[in-house]
């Protein structure tokens, strides 16, 4: 049955009993379903907004090529780092949350599988309170697992949820083959799709993380034991304890981390000189964020024409871009497009980024762009600020923006505006609300408030470079003793220059 080709608007059956509800894993794996979890359809691609996209072919280049398989035998023949996703089968557990929540949970892991290469056979969905401490499904659902695995040829399993070292390892002795958590596949996207130096580091960081406390000894050959000489023996005098091959593989993981939370920390201060120059230039900072695939990189493209790489999968943005756009009344801002959440993000990644989601944190105003054909958008809405909160950006002025609105209908238009009233909805394809949304940034943006009439020297020419960044210019007039300037200002600029001020 491995051999046969698996057409892409289908999946396989297979004969494991009906007690598993055929009918909702079915459903929830279903082609539309699963591409409901993009929160688009397939040609809501790229505009000429968005530049010529070169990028895209070697995001292409990333993926797996299908038939290509481990033909994994026993699960000691690869070792655990280099696991390469191929034919998976889903497992999830349905009991504290509601049956939808439980289905559009392993739509979305069925989305990111695919999104690191992986091709989904199955899957197995438990109704129980709580995972079973040892196995995470319950006794008899491991044993149906197991022959499921089997039957299909599936080379991996995916448990919606962070594992325990203990639950994976007991898992993979029962069914026979590797099993993975959902936060190793976010990690493996973010390892495909990384780029800057920065990014990769980043990205390598979270992944030895979460390897440290999982690694397993495959056989004898990680727990050998020798000290000094004894290995080769030598005999007397160099017998000892020494260290096991375990606990070499974790020293050098701690060495390496160690070294690139370095690396990182040296990387911040190039990032954190452009941010300061922006303070001190009084430039409001505008961060985008929100849900994975919500559109933020096309909102960013459409307003100034940035050329990000634009994709209809999950994290395909995961490098921050920082461009400058300008308000109707001509002030000057900055536009920051960060990485995309989800739901149980795992803490490594978190930490991690955590450099740069600082552009969250250090701006002025949130534009949460939230993807408005997505099944349950009020679910993403609190995903992300769950994780803004995390960054200490809970007290930042938020805009709700729904994205993707020519996508819906007229009734759930209305149940949007009723979830979120003061939103404001566009579709960076169609351009459609894209005006009102710049008005509204401009609207939300710190205001200069403070009048001043100044008449400063012409060896200060910064200042009136400064008084054009961010400042709403009533008067200007080039006299002989320097430049006149009547104009709102900001309350710490007009303190700059209150030595220049002049009674008119």
């Amino acid at each position: 049955m491995k051999d046969q080709p698996i057409e892409p608007d289908e999946q396989p059956t297979y004969t494991h009993g009906s007690s598993r509800g055929d009918e909702v894993i079915e459903r929830i794996l279903r082609r539309g379903e699963r591409a409901s979890a993009l929160g688009a359809q397939e040609t809501h691609g790229h505009s000429s907004y968005d530049g010529d996209q070169f990028d895209l072919a070697d995001r292409t280049a990333l993926r797996r090529v299908a038939g290509l398989s481990t033909e994994l035998q026993d699960i000691t023949d690869v070792e655990y780092r280099q696991l390469r996703l191929e034919q998976v089968i889903l497992i999830g557990l349905w009991g504290e949350n509601s049956l939808i929540d439980a289905e559009n949970s392993l739509r979305e892991l069925a989305a990111l599988a695919e999104t690191a290469g992986a091709t989904v056979l199955d899957g197995l969905l438990q109704r129980r309170a709580h995972p079973d401490p040892a196995t995470y499904l319950g006794k008899g659902k491991a044993e149906e697992l197991k022959a499921l695995v089997a039957a299909s040829g599936a080379d991996t399993v995916i448990a919606d949820t962070e594992l325990a070292p203990s639950q994976r390892r007991a898992l993979e002795d029962v069914v026979n083959a590797k099993v993975i958590d959902r936060t190793a596949v976010i990690l493996d996207i973010f390892a495909q799709h990384a780029k800057s130096r920065e990014g990769k580091a980043q990205v390598e960081l979270a992944q030895l993380e979460y390897l440290l406390p999982r690694l397993r000894g495959w056989g004898e050959s990680m727990s050998r034991q020798a000290g000094g000489q004894a290995a080769g023996g030598v005999g007397m005098g160099s017998r000892g304890p020494g260290e096991t091959k375990i606990e070499l593989d974790r020293r050098r993981i701690n060495t390496r981390m160690a070294k690139l939370r370095k690396q990182i920390e040296a990387m911040a201060p190039s990032r954190e000189t452009k941010r300061s120059n922006r303070k001190k230039n009084a430039v409001p900072a505008v961060a985008i964020a929100g849900y994975t695939n919500a559109g933020k990189s096309s909102v960013l493209n459409r307003m100034t024409q940035a050329g990000v790489l634009v994709q209809n999968a999950l994290f395909a943005t995961l490098d921050p871009t920082v461009r400058k756009a300008k308000t109707p009344d001509g002030r000057d801002y900055t536009l920051a497009d960060t990485v995309g959440f989800v739901r149980n993000l795992p803490h490594q990644l978190v930490e991690a980024f955590r450099s740069t989601l600082e552009e969250i944190a250090d701006s002025d105003l949130v534009v949460h762009i939230v993807d408005a054909s997505h099944p349950d958008p009020a679910s993403q809405i609190a995903t992300v600020r769950n994780v803004i909160g995390e960054v200490g950006a809970r007290d930042i002025q938020e805009l709700i923006v729904f994205n993707k609105i020519d996508l819906v209908d007229d009734t759930q238009r209305m149940a949007l505006r009723g979830l979120e009233p003061f939103s404001i909805s566009v579709s960076a394809r169609t351009g459609e609300g894209m005006d009102d949304l710049v008005a509204r940034i401009a609207q939300l943006l710190p205001e200069p408030n403070v009048m001043v009439a100044v008449l400063i020297p012409y060896n200060r020419g910064d200042l009136v470079s400064r008084l054009h960044l961010n400042s709403r210019i009533l008067v200007l007039d080039y006299r002989d003793e320097g430049t006149f300037v009547r104009a709102m200002v900001k309350p710490e600029l007009a303190a700059e220059l209150a030595k220049f001020s002049i009674i008119v």
